[in-house]
C-alpha cells in the first residue's frame, strides 16, 4: 500500500515537472512565434500584391486595388519592423503598470489618475485587457497610486518605454484663480512573471500583512481585511493588492507582483545594461522627466528621451502613445545593435 501511494506521488510529481518543462519551452518559442506568424502574413501579402501587379498591367482599372495593397503590406513591414525589436526575455510576457503620484499635492493625483486613464485607453485602442489591481485614492481629488495589469502579447515590450517620471503643466482646476500648475508622476513598469520562471522567495523573508480596502467593492471590503501587502525584507520590495473582494485573490496577485518585481532587479544585475535599480528614478520632480505634456499656455507632448514630440495633447492623454513607444524602441535598439558591434 506504501509502495503504491509513493509511486502515485512520484508521478504526480513527474507530471507536474512535465507540465513545467512545457511551460518554459512555450515562454522560450512566444517571441519567436510573434515573429513567425506577421512574416507569414508578409509572404501572402506580397504573393496577392504581385499577381495584382500582373493583372494592373493588362488593366489600368485596378490601379487603385494596388495602391491599397501596397500600402497595407507598408504597414505590415512596419509592424514587422518594430515587434522584431522585442526580443528581450519577457517582451512578450504581460505587464504591471504602477502610477504613483509625485510633488503637486492634489493637482499630482489628479495627474496619476489622467496617466491611469491614458494607459487603459491606450490598452483599449490596441487590442490589450487593462484591469485595475490595486488603487489608493487621494481624499480630494485623485489617486495616490494605482497598478494597472495590462494583458496580451508583447504588453511588457510596448509599455517598457513609459517607465520613468512625467510632468504636466497646465492650469489648475482646483485653483479658484486658475493659476497655472506643475505635477509630476511616476510610472513603474514590470513584467508579470509565470509560473515556469524559477524565482526563489523564501517564506521567511515576506512579511504578510492584511488591512481593510476602500476600493470598488464598497461596505464589504471596509468591513474584512481583504487588502493583502506583502513585504519582502532582503530587498525592501513591497506589493499590494485590494481591489478584490477575496483576500486569497489578493494575496495571488500580490505573489504575482512581488516576483514580477524581484525578476526585474535580476535582470537587471545580470544583463548590467540598466544604471539604476528597480524604482530608483530619483525624486519623482523637475529635472528627472523622461517626457513634458504642456496645456498651457501652448499644447505639446515632448519626450525628452527620443525628442518626438506633437501638439495633439488631448490625443495623446486618450491613448496615442503609439508614436511615443515606437522612437522609444527603435532608440534602444540602435544602443543594444552599437554596444554588440
Amino acid at each position: 500500500m506504501q509502495r503504491a501511494k509513493f509511486t502515485e506521488q512520484m508521478g504526480a510529481q513527474n507530471f507536474w515537472d512535465n507540465q513545467e518543462k512545457a511551460q518554459q519551452v512555450i515562454q522560450a518559442l512566444k517571441p519567436l512565434n510573434g515573429l513567425l506568424k506577421p512574416f507569414e502574413d508578409m509572404q501572402t501579402s506580397s504573393g496577392d500584391l504581385q499577381a495584382l501587379l500582373e493583372l494592373c498591367a493588362e488593366d489600368d482599372s485596378l490601379e487603385g486595388e494596388l495602391t491599397g495593397e501596397l500600402a497595407k503590406l507598408e504597414r505590415q513591414l512596419d509592424d514587422f519592423e518594430l515587434r522584431a525589436m522585442l526580443s528581450g526575455a519577457q517582451d512578450a510576457s504581460n505587464a504591471f503598470l504602477r502610477v504613483q503620484a509625485g510633488t503637486g499635492g492634489t493637482e499630482a493625483c489628479d495627474w496619476a489618475q489622467m496617466l491611469v486613464r491614458m494607459y487603459s485607453r491606450w490598452a483599449e485602442r490596441n487590442g490589450f485587457q487593462a484591469e485595475l489591481v490595486d488603487e489608493l485614492r487621494n481624499e480630494e481629488a485623485g489617486i495616490r497610486s494605482a497598478t494597472l495589469r495590462i494583458v496580451g502579447d508583447y504588453a511588457y515590450g510596448y509599455m517598457q518605454s513609459e517607465a520613468g517620471v512625467h510632468r504636466l503643466v497646465r492650469i489648475s482646476p482646483f485653483d479658484s484663480n486658475a493659476r497655472r500648475q506643475t505635477s509630476f508622476a511616476a510610472v513603474d513598469v514590470t513584467p508579470e512573471i509565470d509560473g515556469s520562471i524559477n524565482i526563489e522567495i523564501k517564506p521567511e523573508d515576506v512579511e504578510r500583512q492584511t488591512f481593510r480596502s476602500g476600493g470598488p467593492g464598497g461596505q464589504h471590503q471596509n468591513k474584512t481585511e481583504s487588502g493583502v501587502r506583502l513585504i519582502h525584507h532582503p530587498s525592501g520590495v513591497v506589493a499590494e493588492s485590494r481591489s478584490e473582494r477575496s483576500q486569497h485573490k489578493n494575496a495571488d496577485m500580490c505573489w504575482k507582483m512581488l516576483k514580477a518585481k524581484l525578476y526585474k532587479i535580476e535582470e537587471q544585475k545580470r544583463l548590467a545594461a540598466v544604471e539604476k535599480q528597480y524604482d530608483e528614478k530619483g525624486e519623482v520632480a523637475w529635472g528627472n522627466q523622461i517626457r513634458n505634456y504642456v496645456m498651457e499656455p501652448y499644447t505639446l507632448v515632448k519626450d525628452r528621451r527620443t525628442d518626438v514630440e506633437t501638439a495633439q495633447v488631448q490625443n495623446v492623454l486618450d491613448g496615442a502613445l503609439d508614436d511615443f513607444i515606437q522612437a522609444y524602441l527603435r532608440m534602444k535598439a540602435e544602443k543594444e545593435h552599437k554596444k554588440a558591434s
